[in-house]
Protein backbone atom coordinates (compact mmCIF):
# COMPACT_ATOMS: atom_id res chain seq x y z
CA UNK A 1 0.00 0.00 0.00
CA UNK A 2 0.95 3.43 -0.48
CA UNK A 3 2.89 5.20 2.66
CA UNK A 4 2.94 8.56 2.27
CA UNK A 5 5.92 10.53 4.02
CA UNK A 6 2.92 12.75 5.85
CA UNK A 7 0.93 9.88 6.84
CA UNK A 8 2.04 9.07 10.40
CA UNK A 9 1.03 5.52 11.72
CA UNK A 10 1.34 4.74 15.49
CA UNK A 11 0.86 0.89 16.02
CA UNK A 12 -0.90 1.89 19.31
CA UNK A 13 -3.85 3.55 17.93
CA UNK A 14 -7.12 2.76 18.94
CA UNK A 15 -9.59 1.41 15.78
CA UNK A 16 -12.21 3.90 14.85
CA UNK A 17 -13.83 0.37 13.39
CA UNK A 18 -13.12 -3.30 13.08
CA UNK A 19 -14.28 -2.41 9.44
CA UNK A 20 -13.66 0.33 7.08
CA UNK A 21 -15.33 0.06 3.79
CA UNK A 22 -14.56 2.25 1.00
CA UNK A 23 -18.48 2.37 -1.33
CA UNK A 24 -21.61 3.12 -0.20
CA UNK A 25 -23.49 2.51 -3.08
CA UNK A 26 -25.11 -1.62 -2.96
CA UNK A 27 -22.40 -3.89 -2.15
CA UNK A 28 -20.38 -1.55 1.01
CA UNK A 29 -23.80 -0.97 2.48
CA UNK A 30 -24.69 -5.09 2.54
CA UNK A 31 -21.14 -5.64 3.79
CA UNK A 32 -22.00 -3.56 6.51
CA UNK A 33 -24.93 -5.13 7.63
CA UNK A 34 -23.43 -8.28 7.41
CA UNK A 35 -20.54 -7.84 9.52
CA UNK A 36 -22.30 -5.73 12.48
CA UNK A 37 -24.92 -9.03 12.24
CA UNK A 38 -21.53 -10.72 13.34
CA UNK A 39 -20.63 -8.65 16.09
CA UNK A 40 -18.43 -6.33 14.25
CA UNK A 41 -17.94 -2.43 13.85
CA UNK A 42 -17.67 -0.92 10.31
CA UNK A 43 -17.77 2.67 8.88
CA UNK A 44 -19.00 3.45 5.18
CA UNK A 45 -17.37 6.13 3.46
CA UNK A 46 -18.71 7.38 0.52
CA UNK A 47 -18.65 10.52 -1.67
CA UNK A 48 -22.13 10.94 -2.40
CA UNK A 49 -24.34 12.76 -0.57
CA UNK A 50 -26.94 10.56 1.22
CA UNK A 51 -29.91 12.59 -0.40
CA UNK A 52 -28.50 11.02 -4.15
CA UNK A 53 -28.27 7.74 -2.66
CA UNK A 54 -31.73 7.69 -0.92
CA UNK A 55 -33.64 9.58 -3.99
CA UNK A 56 -37.25 7.97 -4.24
CA UNK A 57 -37.81 9.09 -8.02
CA UNK A 58 -37.79 6.31 -10.60
CA UNK A 59 -35.09 6.20 -13.03
CA UNK A 60 -35.76 3.12 -14.93
CA UNK A 61 -32.34 1.25 -13.51
CA UNK A 62 -33.42 -2.16 -11.51
CA UNK A 63 -31.72 -5.39 -11.21
CA UNK A 64 -31.86 -9.19 -11.36
CA UNK A 65 -31.65 -10.69 -7.91
CA UNK A 66 -30.72 -14.25 -8.12
CA UNK A 67 -32.64 -16.31 -5.55
CA UNK A 68 -29.58 -16.82 -3.42
CA UNK A 69 -29.11 -12.94 -2.84
CA UNK A 70 -32.70 -12.82 -1.86
CA UNK A 71 -31.99 -14.63 1.04
CA UNK A 72 -28.65 -12.85 1.53
CA UNK A 73 -31.47 -9.62 1.82
CA UNK A 74 -34.44 -12.12 4.01
CA UNK A 75 -31.49 -12.98 6.64
CA UNK A 76 -30.08 -9.42 6.76
CA UNK A 77 -34.14 -8.57 7.38
CA UNK A 78 -34.27 -6.42 4.44
CA UNK A 79 -36.67 -8.34 2.32
CA UNK A 80 -39.71 -7.79 4.04
CA UNK A 81 -39.34 -3.82 3.38
CA UNK A 82 -38.09 -5.03 -0.54
CA UNK A 83 -40.65 -7.74 -1.33
CA UNK A 84 -43.87 -5.53 -2.21
CA UNK A 85 -41.86 -3.63 -5.07
CA UNK A 86 -40.48 -7.03 -6.48
CA UNK A 87 -41.49 -8.60 -9.30
CA UNK A 88 -40.84 -12.52 -9.43
CA UNK A 89 -39.04 -14.03 -12.47
CA UNK A 90 -41.13 -17.06 -12.96
CA UNK A 91 -39.32 -18.37 -16.73
CA UNK A 92 -36.44 -17.43 -18.89
CA UNK A 93 -37.02 -17.56 -22.26
CA UNK A 94 -33.50 -17.46 -24.64
CA UNK A 95 -33.76 -17.29 -27.94
CA UNK A 96 -31.34 -16.32 -31.03
CA UNK A 97 -32.37 -13.94 -34.28
CA UNK A 98 -32.19 -10.28 -35.56
CA UNK A 99 -33.72 -6.96 -35.10
CA UNK A 100 -37.01 -6.71 -36.76
CA UNK A 101 -37.16 -10.38 -38.07
CA UNK A 102 -37.43 -12.41 -34.61
CA UNK A 103 -35.77 -15.85 -33.82
CA UNK A 104 -34.64 -17.35 -36.56
CA UNK A 105 -35.00 -20.88 -35.41
CA UNK A 106 -37.38 -23.18 -33.72
CA UNK A 107 -34.66 -24.16 -30.97
CA UNK A 108 -34.56 -21.67 -27.74
CA UNK A 109 -34.17 -22.41 -24.30
CA UNK A 110 -37.01 -21.97 -21.59
CA UNK A 111 -36.24 -22.21 -18.07
CA UNK A 112 -39.59 -22.20 -15.66
CA UNK A 113 -39.46 -22.19 -12.38
CA UNK A 114 -41.62 -24.72 -11.52
CA UNK A 115 -38.85 -27.28 -12.22
CA UNK A 116 -37.05 -26.45 -9.44
CA UNK A 117 -38.48 -26.78 -5.58
CA UNK A 118 -36.57 -23.46 -4.15
CA UNK A 119 -39.45 -20.86 -5.32
CA UNK A 120 -38.80 -18.04 -8.51
CA UNK A 121 -35.47 -18.34 -9.82
CA UNK A 122 -34.98 -15.04 -8.22
CA UNK A 123 -36.77 -11.54 -8.25
CA UNK A 124 -36.52 -7.84 -10.16
CA UNK A 125 -35.63 -4.87 -7.88
CA UNK A 126 -35.57 -1.18 -8.58
CA UNK A 127 -32.55 0.21 -7.98
CA UNK A 128 -34.37 3.34 -5.95
CA UNK A 129 -35.95 0.65 -3.39
CA UNK A 130 -32.93 -1.82 -2.73
CA UNK A 131 -30.65 1.48 -2.35
CA UNK A 132 -32.73 3.08 0.06
CA UNK A 133 -33.56 -0.27 1.77
CA UNK A 134 -29.72 -0.34 2.91
CA UNK A 135 -29.38 3.32 3.72
CA UNK A 136 -32.20 3.38 6.10
CA UNK A 137 -30.72 0.08 7.69
CA UNK A 138 -27.15 1.40 8.34
CA UNK A 139 -29.03 4.07 10.04
CA UNK A 140 -30.97 1.62 12.54
CA UNK A 141 -27.86 -0.18 12.68
CA UNK A 142 -25.57 1.12 15.50
CA UNK A 143 -22.55 -0.71 14.87
CA UNK A 144 -22.29 1.01 11.59
CA UNK A 145 -21.22 4.37 10.70
CA UNK A 146 -21.39 6.88 7.76
CA UNK A 147 -19.34 9.39 6.11
CA UNK A 148 -20.90 10.39 3.02
CA UNK A 149 -19.48 13.25 0.95
CA UNK A 150 -15.96 12.60 1.78
CA UNK A 151 -13.05 10.55 -0.14
CA UNK A 152 -10.11 8.23 1.17
CA UNK A 153 -6.75 10.34 -0.42
CA UNK A 154 -4.65 7.79 1.36
CA UNK A 155 -4.15 4.58 2.93
CA UNK A 156 -1.68 2.55 4.82
CA UNK A 157 -1.08 -0.46 6.79
CA UNK A 158 0.72 -1.71 9.57
CA UNK A 159 1.20 -4.57 12.01
CA UNK A 160 -2.18 -3.86 14.15
CA UNK A 161 -4.80 -1.83 11.48
CA UNK A 162 -4.69 0.66 8.96
CA UNK A 163 -4.99 3.76 8.62
CA UNK A 164 -7.10 5.77 5.69
CA UNK A 165 -6.77 10.01 5.10
CA UNK A 166 -9.80 11.76 3.87
CA UNK A 167 -10.37 14.57 1.64
CA UNK A 168 -11.67 16.41 4.71
CA UNK A 169 -8.34 16.14 6.22
CA UNK A 170 -10.27 13.17 9.02
CA UNK A 171 -8.22 10.36 9.45
CA UNK A 172 -9.63 6.70 10.68
CA UNK A 173 -8.00 3.86 12.03
CA UNK A 174 -9.17 0.09 11.55
CA UNK A 175 -8.56 -3.46 11.65
CA UNK A 176 -9.49 -4.15 7.48
CA UNK A 177 -9.97 -1.71 4.78
CA UNK A 178 -12.63 -2.90 2.25
CA UNK A 179 -12.75 -1.79 -1.78
CA UNK A 180 -16.03 -1.63 -2.62
CA UNK A 181 -15.19 1.23 -4.95
CA UNK A 182 -15.92 0.22 -8.49
CA UNK A 183 -14.10 -1.07 -11.64
CA UNK A 184 -11.77 2.22 -11.44
CA UNK A 185 -11.34 1.25 -7.52
CA UNK A 186 -8.80 3.87 -5.96
CA UNK A 187 -8.59 1.47 -3.15
CA UNK A 188 -7.39 -1.42 -4.91
CA UNK A 189 -5.08 1.27 -6.75
CA UNK A 190 -3.80 2.63 -3.81
CA UNK A 191 -2.82 -0.99 -2.90
CA UNK A 192 -0.75 -1.69 -6.22
CA UNK A 193 -3.35 -4.13 -7.39
CA UNK A 194 -3.34 -4.01 -11.23
CA UNK A 195 -6.31 -5.39 -13.08
CA UNK A 196 -6.45 -7.76 -16.81
CA UNK A 197 -9.49 -7.36 -18.81
CA UNK A 198 -10.40 -6.11 -22.64
CA UNK A 199 -13.06 -4.07 -24.28
CA UNK A 200 -16.30 -5.97 -25.75
CA UNK A 201 -16.91 -3.26 -28.36
CA UNK A 202 -20.35 -3.04 -27.36
CA UNK A 203 -22.33 -0.57 -24.66
CA UNK A 204 -24.86 -1.50 -22.80
CA UNK A 205 -28.08 1.18 -23.28
CA UNK A 206 -30.40 0.43 -19.77
CA UNK A 207 -33.72 1.91 -19.30
CA UNK A 208 -37.48 0.79 -18.42
CA UNK A 209 -40.35 0.57 -20.45
CA UNK A 210 -43.90 0.63 -20.14
CA UNK A 211 -46.08 -1.67 -22.27
CA UNK A 212 -49.61 -2.58 -22.95
CA UNK A 213 -49.72 -6.47 -22.21
CA UNK A 214 -48.66 -8.16 -18.92
CA UNK A 215 -45.34 -9.75 -18.91
CA UNK A 216 -46.74 -12.52 -16.92
CA UNK A 217 -43.18 -12.59 -14.57
CA UNK A 218 -41.00 -14.07 -17.95
CA UNK A 219 -37.70 -12.57 -18.77
CA UNK A 220 -36.60 -12.69 -21.67
CA UNK A 221 -32.59 -12.82 -23.72
CA UNK A 222 -32.97 -12.10 -27.54
CA UNK A 223 -29.31 -12.30 -28.98
CA UNK A 224 -28.68 -10.96 -31.98
CA UNK A 225 -25.21 -10.05 -33.74
CA UNK A 226 -24.36 -6.47 -32.67
CA UNK A 227 -25.20 -7.91 -28.61
CA UNK A 228 -27.89 -9.62 -26.35
CA UNK A 229 -31.16 -7.44 -25.53
CA UNK A 230 -32.51 -8.78 -22.34
CA UNK A 231 -36.02 -7.87 -21.82
CA UNK A 232 -36.55 -8.22 -17.47
CA UNK A 233 -40.30 -8.03 -16.03
CA UNK A 234 -40.75 -5.60 -12.86
CA UNK A 235 -44.10 -4.98 -11.01
CA UNK A 236 -46.94 -4.00 -13.42
CA UNK A 237 -46.92 -3.62 -16.96
CA UNK A 238 -43.43 -2.52 -17.23
CA UNK A 239 -39.95 -3.72 -18.17
CA UNK A 240 -36.34 -3.29 -17.13
CA UNK A 241 -34.16 -3.30 -20.76
CA UNK A 242 -30.35 -3.88 -21.44
CA UNK A 243 -29.86 -3.44 -24.92
CA UNK A 244 -25.88 -3.99 -26.01
CA UNK A 245 -24.58 -2.51 -29.29
CA UNK A 246 -21.81 -1.33 -30.63
CA UNK A 247 -20.18 1.77 -29.07
CA UNK A 248 -21.28 3.60 -32.32
CA UNK A 249 -24.58 2.56 -33.02
CA UNK A 250 -25.34 2.70 -29.23
CA UNK A 251 -23.63 6.73 -29.29
CA UNK A 252 -25.78 7.14 -31.81
CA UNK A 253 -29.28 5.63 -30.33
CA UNK A 254 -28.76 7.10 -27.06
CA UNK A 255 -28.37 10.74 -28.95
CA UNK A 256 -31.87 10.24 -30.26
CA UNK A 257 -34.81 11.93 -28.68
CA UNK A 258 -37.52 9.78 -26.93
CA UNK A 259 -39.95 9.28 -29.26
CA UNK A 260 -36.81 8.47 -32.17
CA UNK A 261 -35.32 6.26 -29.25
CA UNK A 262 -38.22 3.91 -28.82
CA UNK A 263 -38.95 3.21 -32.79
CA UNK A 264 -35.09 1.75 -32.67
CA UNK A 265 -36.31 -0.02 -30.08
CA UNK A 266 -39.42 -1.51 -31.12
CA UNK A 267 -38.07 -3.92 -34.13
CA UNK A 268 -35.83 -5.01 -31.91
CA UNK A 269 -37.68 -5.72 -28.82
CA UNK A 270 -40.83 -6.95 -31.47
CA UNK A 271 -44.91 -6.62 -30.56
CA UNK A 272 -45.38 -9.16 -27.97
CA UNK A 273 -45.93 -6.96 -25.16
CA UNK A 274 -48.10 -4.53 -27.43
CA UNK A 275 -47.42 -0.78 -27.21
CA UNK A 276 -44.56 0.29 -25.54
CA UNK A 277 -42.79 3.88 -24.27
CA UNK A 278 -39.89 4.69 -21.87
CA UNK A 279 -40.13 4.92 -18.30
CA UNK A 280 -37.90 7.15 -16.47
CA UNK A 281 -34.23 7.83 -17.59
CA UNK A 282 -31.70 6.26 -20.26
CA UNK A 283 -28.02 5.22 -19.66
CA UNK A 284 -25.70 4.11 -21.20
CA UNK A 285 -22.51 2.14 -19.95
CA UNK A 286 -19.03 0.18 -22.15
CA UNK A 287 -19.06 -2.84 -21.76
CA UNK A 288 -15.72 -4.83 -20.91
CA UNK A 289 -14.06 -7.60 -19.04
CA UNK A 290 -11.83 -6.13 -16.08
CA UNK A 291 -10.46 -8.34 -13.20
CA UNK A 292 -8.34 -7.64 -10.51
CA UNK A 293 -5.23 -9.96 -10.05
CA UNK A 294 -5.29 -10.26 -6.82
CA UNK A 295 -8.52 -9.78 -4.21
CA UNK A 296 -6.90 -9.26 -0.86
CA UNK A 297 -3.31 -7.35 -0.04
CA UNK A 298 -2.31 -6.49 3.54
CA UNK A 299 -5.27 -5.87 5.80
CA UNK A 300 -7.27 -5.20 2.38
CA UNK A 301 -9.93 -7.18 0.76
CA UNK A 302 -11.86 -5.97 -2.32
CA UNK A 303 -15.83 -6.88 -3.09
CA UNK A 304 -18.26 -6.50 -6.11
CA UNK A 305 -17.23 -4.07 -9.14
CA UNK A 306 -13.76 -3.45 -7.59
CA UNK A 307 -12.94 -6.95 -7.59
CA UNK A 308 -14.33 -8.19 -10.58
CA UNK A 309 -16.60 -6.43 -13.28
CA UNK A 310 -17.89 -8.61 -16.44
CA UNK A 311 -20.57 -8.51 -19.26
CA UNK A 312 -24.33 -8.23 -17.86
CA UNK A 313 -25.01 -11.40 -20.00
CA UNK A 314 -26.10 -13.56 -17.57
CA UNK A 315 -27.35 -10.13 -14.67
CA UNK A 316 -24.73 -11.79 -12.52
CA UNK A 317 -23.25 -8.76 -11.82
CA UNK A 318 -24.69 -7.49 -8.68
CA UNK A 319 -25.28 -11.29 -7.29
CA UNK A 320 -21.61 -12.26 -8.04
CA UNK A 321 -20.81 -8.72 -5.64
CA UNK A 322 -23.41 -10.13 -2.70
CA UNK A 323 -21.47 -13.41 -3.08
CA UNK A 324 -18.40 -11.28 -2.15
CA UNK A 325 -20.06 -9.66 0.57
CA UNK A 326 -21.66 -13.12 1.84
CA UNK A 327 -18.34 -15.29 1.71
CA UNK A 328 -16.09 -11.88 3.12
CA UNK A 329 -18.40 -11.64 6.26
CA UNK A 330 -18.73 -15.48 7.11
CA UNK A 331 -14.86 -15.58 6.56
CA UNK A 332 -14.42 -12.39 9.08
CA UNK A 333 -16.98 -13.58 11.64
CA UNK A 334 -15.74 -17.24 12.12
CA UNK A 335 -12.07 -15.76 12.10
CA UNK A 336 -13.46 -12.68 14.82
CA UNK A 337 -14.90 -16.22 16.35
CA UNK A 338 -11.82 -17.72 16.89
CA UNK A 339 -9.71 -15.25 18.32
CA UNK A 340 -8.34 -14.34 15.14
CA UNK A 341 -6.59 -11.13 13.69
CA UNK A 342 -9.56 -10.96 11.22
CA UNK A 343 -7.03 -8.85 8.88
CA UNK A 344 -4.42 -11.35 9.26
CA UNK A 345 -3.19 -12.86 5.78
CA UNK A 346 -4.21 -16.12 6.01
CA UNK A 347 -7.62 -14.83 6.98
CA UNK A 348 -8.05 -12.92 3.88
CA UNK A 349 -6.24 -15.57 1.87
CA UNK A 350 -9.36 -17.96 2.55
CA UNK A 351 -11.85 -15.17 1.38
CA UNK A 352 -9.84 -14.84 -2.19
CA UNK A 353 -9.48 -18.77 -2.46
CA UNK A 354 -13.32 -18.68 -1.72
CA UNK A 355 -13.79 -15.82 -4.10
CA UNK A 356 -11.59 -16.35 -7.04
CA UNK A 357 -11.99 -19.88 -8.73
CA UNK A 358 -16.06 -18.79 -8.54
CA UNK A 359 -15.48 -15.32 -10.49
CA UNK A 360 -13.27 -16.25 -13.06
CA UNK A 361 -15.66 -19.42 -13.97
CA UNK A 362 -18.13 -16.57 -14.15
CA UNK A 363 -16.48 -14.48 -15.92
CA UNK A 364 -15.48 -17.18 -18.72
CA UNK A 365 -18.83 -17.83 -19.36
CA UNK A 366 -20.35 -14.88 -19.79
CA UNK A 367 -17.00 -14.42 -21.51
CA UNK A 368 -17.67 -16.81 -24.12
CA UNK A 369 -21.62 -16.74 -24.37
CA UNK A 370 -21.33 -13.16 -25.57
CA UNK A 371 -18.61 -13.68 -28.10
CA UNK A 372 -20.51 -17.16 -29.76
CA UNK A 373 -23.68 -15.28 -29.42
CA UNK A 374 -22.61 -11.87 -30.87
CA UNK A 375 -22.16 -12.04 -34.56
CA UNK A 376 -23.74 -13.18 -37.22
CA UNK A 377 -21.82 -16.70 -38.54
CA UNK A 378 -24.23 -18.73 -40.26
CA UNK A 379 -21.78 -21.79 -38.95
CA UNK A 380 -22.11 -20.24 -35.55
CA UNK A 381 -26.01 -19.65 -35.76
CA UNK A 382 -26.40 -22.78 -36.37
CA UNK A 383 -24.44 -24.67 -33.61
CA UNK A 384 -25.40 -22.30 -31.54
CA UNK A 385 -29.32 -22.83 -32.41
CA UNK A 386 -28.78 -26.66 -32.32
CA UNK A 387 -27.01 -26.20 -28.54
CA UNK A 388 -29.92 -23.78 -27.09
CA UNK A 389 -32.03 -26.67 -28.30
CA UNK A 390 -30.48 -29.86 -26.96
CA UNK A 391 -29.85 -28.31 -23.93
CA UNK A 392 -33.90 -27.63 -23.71
CA UNK A 393 -34.35 -31.25 -24.79
CA UNK A 394 -32.55 -32.51 -21.67
CA UNK A 395 -34.47 -32.15 -18.38
CA UNK A 396 -31.49 -32.60 -16.15
CA UNK A 397 -29.22 -30.14 -17.77
CA UNK A 398 -31.89 -27.79 -17.81
CA UNK A 399 -32.85 -28.16 -14.54
CA UNK A 400 -29.00 -27.51 -13.91
CA UNK A 401 -28.76 -24.38 -15.54
CA UNK A 402 -31.80 -23.13 -14.04
CA UNK A 403 -30.54 -23.71 -10.80
CA UNK A 404 -26.83 -22.04 -11.24
CA UNK A 405 -29.11 -18.95 -12.71
CA UNK A 406 -30.64 -18.81 -9.48
CA UNK A 407 -27.54 -18.94 -7.78
CA UNK A 408 -27.97 -22.13 -5.85
CA UNK A 409 -24.57 -23.84 -6.93
CA UNK A 410 -21.27 -24.22 -5.60
CA UNK A 411 -19.72 -23.39 -1.81
CA UNK A 412 -22.71 -21.44 -0.90
CA UNK A 413 -21.81 -18.65 2.08
CA UNK A 414 -24.54 -19.33 5.25
CA UNK A 415 -25.95 -16.04 4.57
CA UNK A 416 -27.06 -17.53 1.14
CA UNK A 417 -28.37 -20.50 2.43
CA UNK A 418 -32.14 -21.21 3.09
Amino acid sequence: MDNPASLTILNDMKHDSDLLIVGGGLNGPALALAAARAGLTVTVIDAQPVARLTDAAFDGRAYALAMSSVRLLRNLWLWDTLADDSQPMLEIKVSDGRAGEGPLSNFFLHFDHAEIEEGPMGHMIEDRFLRRALQDAMIDCPPVSRINEDRVIAQAADSTGVTVTLASGRVLRGRVLVGADGRASGTAERAGIRRMGWDYGQTALVCAIEHELPHHGIAHQFFMPPGPLAILPLPGNRSSIVWSETHENAARFNALPEDEYIEMLRPRFGDFLGDIRLAGGRYSYPLSLSIANEFIADRLALIGDAAHGMHPIAGQGLNAGLRDVAALAQVLSDASHRGEDIAGQDVLERYQQWRRFDTATLAMATDLTNRLFSNDNPILRMGRDLGLGAVNAVPALRRGLIREAAGLTGDLPELMRA
